[in-house]
């Protein structure tokens, strides 16, 4: 009779750890989904040959770390490709759900002292290279010319 307890509770241990195993992705931090749109501001800030704005937008309020935007043809040949725009937190940065490329990110400083961003060329594909903690992700994208 001392050994029927052992039979349900080893059920319910291989159980649970059946349940745990099949659903291990539960326990993982969940990805960066990570979005960029152009704006023209209406050319309020420029006329037609300044630069088009790019804002990057998450699914997410995050702390960012770390901002780097890189050419995509020097990331796939160096191991350190030069940034093109750098940008990270001195000690704590404010969550955002996003901002828009060479701007000033609340909480988070140049990378290089006296540094700004470059411009970006329409013909070129970029990545963003991002640091929220210990999360980290990338984003290609491209300037396409907007309609007026």
């Amino acid at each position: 009779m001392a050994k029927k307890p052992w039979l349900p509770i080893t059920l319910l241990v291989v159980v649970g750890g059946l349940f745990i195993y099949l659903n291990r992705d539960w326990f993982q931090p969940r990805p960066i989904q990570i979005s960029h749109r152009l704006y023209r501001f209406a050319d309020r800030f420029g006329g037609a040959d300044t630069p088009t704005p790019v804002m990057f937008e998450f699914d997410r309020r995050l702390k960012l770390t770390s901002i780097k935007v890189v050419a995509l043809a020097d990331a796939q040949t160096n191991k350190y490709p030069q940034p093109l725009w750098h940008m990270i937190t001195s000690s704590n940065s404010v969550p955002t759900k996003g901002f828009v490329y060479g701007m000033d990110v609340p909480g988070m400083r140049s990378a290089v002292n006296g540094a700004s961003a470059e411009p970006l060329d329409s013909r070129q594909t970029y990545r963003l290279l991002m640091e929220a903690g210990s999360l980290k992700a990338q984003h290609d994208f491209t300037l396409e010319p907007t309609e007026r």
